[in-house]
């Protein structure tokens, strides 16, 4: 396929998007037979899990090549960056609807249930021994069952990570502007290893939960909320530090250009998107 300058471009058929499907769909139905306990069901979530790995690596693989032998004129340049604009406006209704549920909770159920704004009887007929008081862990749940998870901790050093890890990311991307090779391969990787360092420790902080504060899932509304929001961010973290390994991957085999680098671009806005959500995470999970 040859690039034709200010041509509409049409992309070419292709396998990746229906063996995605695939994969997708026997990765849910091993994730269903798995927590409805039968015993292939980690067997078929683990084979979804591979036809999505071959999926991904091959579609990459595809459009990376296409890019580097200029088949992408600039009108394809400005598509990827809408997708990219409006996967990320996604992802920020994902977190919205989360951090939603915490505020509702908190601000709205609990004083409710605790008898406030005209809702006595409710109080009497629901729950008469409801205080209004956060983290609520629900009605089975004793006082001192369970402990809350403190900010000043490995909470605040993974803030101060992440947010360190969006300056190296930064000056990352002045290097590449500025064609100094060497010094983008040094602050792209100090990147990445502040992303792993963050994962270990929300790991530990995981483990410290669970063994130590009686802290999990099923902790009533205060440990799912905490946990879904922690969780999937952690998710997040995950993937766009192998976004960002990819990319450096990229940077040692010579990709990229001063005018031409839509890819680390993309996984930059990823990245400082991850490190917004934090901070709201920190202050609203964590601190207040």
């Amino acid at each position: 396929m040859e690039h034709i300058s200010g041509k509409y471009f049409v992309p070419h058929g292709t396998r990746w998007p229906i063996l995605g499907s695939i994969g997708l769909f026997v990765m849910m139905l091993g994730a269903s037979l798995w927590l409805n306990q039968v015993s292939l069901g980690t067997i078929v979530l683990a084979a979804g899990a591979i036809v999505l790995t071959v999926m991904l690596f091959g579609w990459f693989g595809t459009v990376i090549g296409e890019s580097e032998r200029g088949v992408y004129n600039q009108q394809v340049d400005s598509s990827f960056r809408w997708g990219m604009a409006w996967f990320i406006f996604s992802e920020v209704m994902f977190f919205a609807v989360f951090f939603g549920a915490l505020f509702y909770t908190r601000q709205l159920v609990v004083p409710w249930l605790a008898g406030e704004g005209n809702n006595f009887f409710t109080h009497l007929m629901i729950w008469d021994q409801f205080e209004n008081a956060w983290p609520s862990a629900g009605p089975s749940a004793e006082p001192g069952s369970f402990e809350t998870m403190g900010a000043w901790g490995i909470p605040a050093l993974n803030t101060a990570i992440l947010l360190t890890s969006g300056v190296t990311l930064t000056v990352a991307h002045h290097m590449l502007l500025a064609g100094r090779r060497t010094a983008l391969i040094v602050w792209l990787a100090a990147t990445f290893i502040l992303g792993a360092i963050f994962m270990i420790l929300q790991a530990e902080e995981y483990v410290h939960a669970y063994t130590e504060l009686n802290l999990r899932l099923d902790t009533g509304i205060y440990g799912s909320t905490f946990f879904m929001l922690t969780g999937f961010h952690g998710l997040h973290v995950t993937l766009g530090t192998l976004m960002l390994i990819v990319v450096w991957l990229r940077v040692l085999r010579g990709h990229f250009t001063a005018e031409r680098h839509f890819a680390f671009e993309a996984v930059a806005w990823y990245w400082h998107f991850v490190d917004v959500v934090w901070l709201g995470l920190f202050i609203f999970v964590y601190w207040l």
